[in-house]
């Protein structure tokens, strides 16, 4: 039986390494997830970087992993990008995206 990579809900935590803050990345992380259907949340750290919470279908997930790692807000430099406790879950946890502060 064949089975859609794509297709299932996903949950994984990011965080965003280089110059981050202070270049809207956050709000264009919001506009991107909006985009793709996605929700959760995205906030500044004390320590430079931006982190959040990433929710929604596989496909839409991979798709966000690749603007975070590649392409960002117009300003900023993304050095890495940090995923962590990625796997399936059963429903969304978040009603939207969210910018925390």
């Amino acid at each position: 039986m064949a089975t859609n990579k794509k297709a299932g809900l996903t949950t994984t935590d990011f965080e965003v390494f280089g110059k981050v803050q202070g270049v809207y990345f956050r709000k264009h992380t919001q506009k991107k997830a909006i985009e793709l259907g996605l929700k959760g949340w995205v906030m500044n750290t004390a320590q430079g970087t931006v982190i959040g919470q990433l929710q929604g279908q596989l496909g839409a997930i991979e798709d966000m992993k690749v603007w975070l790692q590649k392409v960002g807000s117009p300003k900023s430099k993304i050095e890495k990008v940090a995923f962590r406790n990625e796997g399936p879950i059963a429903s969304c946890a978040f009603r939207t995206f969210e910018i925390r502060r």
